[in-house]
């Protein structure tokens, strides 16, 4: 009798909660509804004929790009002085590394040294957000990982002030370990970062259905498409990544110039300190996404019981398996009988929708470390490549500022202009047609390199021994304008569109983690560059950048026509129904109690019982 009476005071309580639950969300769709009964919706030829344009940007997402400008200030102020912190030696009569009319430097472990610690870097820096998109979903949110994150990327900074200091400068064997705890330990806080302030961003856009907009005084109309919001968002968030490049590199390389490399890793770290504080003043304005648990498991078990039946050892019967219309299909839970569906298959038909999805995207960043080969240059041996060109009182790291200033110069006038044009005549720019024209600006940017350096072996009184001769070649270093110019468009075209892809392209339990695995791709090229590094010195620095320009400009070709049949998809993509599964469980395979089990067993409602499922798993 009284587990009938407990029972049934358990179903009670469960029905009220359902019953708030369901008011409070009849209460949302009417809100939602009365704000969308005005708006026009297009029809299938209108998304066809009519112009797509971005709708607004709420302010709340600007306040996370200052965030964003911030984090980038401390980590492009530090990077910037990375490669004559480590390659140059201490100039003569100086205990801080300044090198007032010469060259700054401190450690002086040569340019190999350096180009494998700046890759390994930028390896540490993007293997870590897998783990900081984990802890995101599985545990705290975006939100709460973000700050958490900002911990372990000050304790970083310090630890590289600390390298950087005159005691320790002058033993430069113990300057190096400490220099390089640092990048450990501020990478962490990096992973952290950049896994989830991306889709924070993003998420703070929350209308998802493309509609109508007239002119008023022209009668012109135009769809208002999410997806180009989400596009517009990314841009300016880029923008003030950028921002604050720009901003800091300048200023840092005349700080390690004039004064010493104490400084220029110790300003980026005071103007890091305003992110955790504009985060906690907002906190309650920002739309955030609660964790809903990890679901990575169990979308890699879907991918498992789907591949199960079209498996093959033949890797080209594979792939065509995999292509196959029903590869996907016969793995949705409504096409598996109750009996004999695994006991994790939990979730929706749409959710295997948003799977496929995302796989597709994954695809995608499969080709973008050949992409980072050619970015990567610019950090590395483009500096170098400068140091050894005439600078007219200008520092050699300077010059890479050309990049962030012309996308700052370049992306409003992409999203106001450009694209908008290119919409209006009636071109389809779609994510694949954008990423495949970055790759080929990209090439382009590494034959100009090549010729460069061609010319600085041709030009230099120690001809093929141009890094370590004593007199600069006779060029101009401004003659790498063209090179950081085409730099600068291909990542309009690629970069900022791997962003945009990522997110619209992710389940909304996965962001972080689609995102993480977006950025990791450049792990995959700063391990593969370390193979290059042995061409990262003379005499063979041209044929580095050779290699790299036709890499660039096959991968981007087979990328294309690898993925060109996603053109045909992108609006499907972009417009399939929203799956309800969110991931929490009621209980685990372990028996572990979930939240709301917890909260009923605080409240004094005795347990359920569970019965054990028969149901099989693969």
């Amino acid at each position: 009798m009284r587990e009938s009476a407990d029972m049934t005071c358990y179903t009670a309580k469960l029905a009220e909660r359902r019953l708030q639950e369901e008011r409070k969300a009849a209460a949302i769709a009417a809100k939602s509804s009365s704000s969308n009964s005005e708006r026009e919706y297009p029809t299938e030829e209108e998304f066809k004929t009519l112009p797509r344009v971005a709708g607004n940007v709420r302010w709340t997402a600007y306040t996370i790009a200052f965030v964003e400008l911030c984090e980038r200030f401390s980590y492009y102020g530090t990077a910037a002085v990375f490669t004559n912190f480590i390659q140059q030696p201490l100039p003569p009569n100086s205990t801080t590394g300044a090198g007032f009319s010469g060259q700054p430097g401190a450690l002086g472990h040569g340019q190999r040294a350096a180009t494998a610690l700046i890759t390994f870097n930028t390896f540490w820096c993007y293997l870590t957000p897998i783990f900081g998109a984990w802890i995101a979903d599985e545990f705290w949110g975006r939100l709460k990982t973000i700050q958490a994150s900002f911990i372990f990327a000050m304790l970083g900074h310090i630890i590289l002030i600390v390298s950087a200091l005159p005691p320790v400068i002058q033993h430069p064997d113990i300057a190096i370990i400490c220099f390089s705890a640092g990048l450990v330990v501020f990478g962490i806080g990096v992973g952290g970062f950049k896994s989830n302030i991306a889709p924070l961003i993003a998420e703070q856009h929350q209308h998802a259905k493309p509609y109508i907009r007239t002119d008023p005084q022209t009668g012109e109309r135009c769809i208002v498409d999410p997806v180009q919001t989400i596009s517009r968002i990314f841009m300016y968030f880029y923008l003030m990544i950028n921002v604050g490049g720009l901003a800091v590199s300048i200023s840092m390389v005349y700080a390690e110039k004039y004064i010493g490399f104490w400084l220029s890793f110790t300003i980026p770290t005071l103007l890091f300190s305003l992110c955790p504080l504009v985060l906690f003043l907002c906190r309650h304005k920002y739309h955030t996404t609660p964790p809903t648990g990890s679901v990575v498991a169990k979308a890699f078990r879907l991918c498992v019981y789907a591949l199960r039946p079209h498996w093959s050892w033949n890797p080209i019967r594979l792939i065509k398996n995999c292509r196959s219309p029903d590869f996907w299909e016969n793995a949705k839970p409504s096409k598996i009988r109750v009996c004999r569906r695994p006991y994790w298959m939990t979730f929706d038909d749409q959710w295997v929708d948003e799977v496929r999805r995302a796989v597709k995207a994954c695809g995608v960043f499969a080709w973008y470390p050949v992409y980072w080969f050619a970015f990567g240059q610019m950090t590395s041996n483009l500096t170098s490549q400068a140091a050894t060109m005439e600078l007219h009182g200008a520092p050699n790291d300077i010059i890479n500022n050309l990049d962030p200033l012309f996308l700052i110069i370049t992306i409003p006038l992409m999203d106001q202009f450009i694209y908008p044009l290119i919409s209006k005549l009636g071109f389809n720019f779609t994510p694949i047609k954008r990423i495949y024209v970055g790759y080929i600006i990209a090439s382009l940017s590494m034959i100009t390199a090549t010729v460069t350096q061609h010319y600085i072996y041709v030009l230099s009184p120690c001809h093929n021994h141009a890094s370590t001769c004593d007199k600069p070649t006779p060029i101009s270093v401004w003659f790498q304008t063209i090179t950081y110019v085409l730099i600068a468009v291909s990542e309009i075209f690629t970069t900022i569109t791997g962003y945009e892809y990522a997110y619209t392209k992710a389940p909304k339990n996965m962001k972080s983690v689609v995102q993480s695995l977006y950025l990791m791709s450049n792990t995959v090229a700063a391990a593969l560059q370390q193979g290059l590094t042995i061409l990262s010195e003379d005499p063979l620095l041209k044929w580095n950048y050779g290699f790299v320009a036709v890499l660039a400009f096959f991968g981007g070709t087979c990328f294309y026509f690898t993925h060109r049949d996603l053109d045909d998809e992108e609006d499907y993509l972009n417009s399939l129904e929203p799956s309800t599964y969110l991931g929490r469980e009621e209980k685990n395979k372990k028996g572990r109690k979930s939240k709301s089990e917890r909260r009923d067993l605080e409240q004094g409602v005795q347990e359920r019982p569970v019965e054990r499922s028969s149901w099989s798993s693969f």
